[in-house]
Formats: C-alpha cells, structure tokens, sequence
C-alpha cells in the first residue's frame, strides 16, 4: 500500500464511524452542535496520530519491542492517556467553554477504541511515517463522520449551524420560509441514533449501487 492509499482508505474505504462502526456512543453523544464535532475531531487527531507515532517508534526498536510486547495492551494505554491527559489540560486551560460542552468525553477518548485498535493492528507493525499516516486519515475520515453528523442534527434541532464560539450561520428562515419549527428531538440522544442510522442508509445505498455498477461492467467487458 502506497502512502497516499494509507491515508485515503481512513477517509472512505476504512472510515472508523461509518464502515467499521467503531467509537459510536461519543461520537453520537457530542454531535449535538458543529462546534463539539470540530473541538473533538482536533483532540482525536492530536492524540491518534502522536500515538500510532509514539507506539510505532517503540515497536520498532528491537529492545524496546522485547520489553513492551509482554505488556504492550497496558503501555498503549499509557501512552494514549498522556496524550488525552494533554489535550484535556489545553482545553480546559484555552477553550473552558469547549471542554465543559465536551465534559467526561475528553477523558473516554483513552478508551476510544479507533485509538486503540490503530495502535495494536497498525502502528505495532509498522514504521513511523506510515503509521502517522494512517493515524492522520483515520481521525480525519472520523472527524468528516461526526462533524456530517452534526450538521444534520443542529440544523434540524436548532435551525443553526454553530462553527466556532460566536461564528454561527443561522438557518431558521428556512424553517420560516417552510412555515415549521426546528424538531428538537434531533439535539436528543433519540435523534442522534435516527440521523446516525439515515447517514449510514445512505451511504450504504450509494456503496451497493456502485458496486453493481461495477459488477456490470466486469460482466460486459467479460
């Protein structure tokens, strides 16, 4: 695999939230506005592509490897609760208003298994660069998920579309021009599963369809 299909496959082919289903309860938890997805989307990056980084350099040391891989599940998670222990103090320290809206989700990052899973089946196996590639289109391919997610639910929650702090794009005349009101059940965990599960139909639909596609024109050119 050359290095741009590392990076590429994290975005589409291998996206951690929509085909491997993987980190779902933060991400459906935190994608109440634009802006939680974007403030989580930098902490996941800053923290998966230092520790696929980071575990890479150790796996890839011949005496480091010996000593770690008795171990290795336990220094992952030590490595990776650094990292988190990091960004949770920047936040709190430079965004209060971002690491109270995020809460105990900046901590759960540790625990996240796309960080996890990319250290032990990736970055263990392979060199530096490579897995910091990985690690960088893996957390933007699940950045892209969530942030989706949360264009949807805010602008039919709130008619809104909260960017950053006070950068907000009101949408409500839609809603006006429509003669209806936002439908709050969508900023509630009920319609983060609802728009969880019609994102993932669709992209499921669109995936079948070009594989059928392609299954025809095999068979013709056959």
């Amino acid at each position: 695999m050359n290095k741009k299909d590392n990076f590429v496959k994290g975005l589409i082919k291998e996206n951690p939230l929509f085909v491997s289903l993987l980190g779902m309860c933060p991400s459906l938890a935190v994608t109440t506005s634009l802006e939680n997805a974007i403030g989580m989307t930098l902490g996941v990056f800053f923290v998966l592509v230092l520790s696929n980084l980071i575990i890479s350099l150790i796996m890839n040391n011949k005496k480091l490897a010996e000593l770690v891989k008795p171990v290795r599940i336990p220094v992952y998670i030590v490595v990776i609760a650094t990292l988190v222990t990091i960004v949770e103090m920047v936040m709190h320290a430079y965004l209060p208003s971002l690491y109270f809206s995020l809460g105990v989700f900046i901590p759960l990052i540790v625990v996240n298994c796309i960080i996890l899973g990319r250290a032990e089946a990736f970055a263990s196996e392979n060199k530096p660069v490579d897995s910091l590639i990985d690690g960088a289109g893996m957390a933007l391919g699940y950045g892209a998920a969530i942030m989706l997610i949360s264009i949807f639910r805010e602008f039919l929650g709130k008619g809104t579309l909260t960017i950053w702090g006070d950068l907000q794009i009101n949408l409500a005349f839609i809603f006006n021009f429509l003669k209806i009101e936002p439908i709050a059940m969508f900023v509630q965990p009920v319609g983060a599963f609802l728009t969880f599960g019609l994102i993932l139909a669709a992209i499921t639909a669109i995936s079948n369809n070009y594989q059928n596609k392609l299954a025809k024109e095999v068979k013709n050119n056959g």
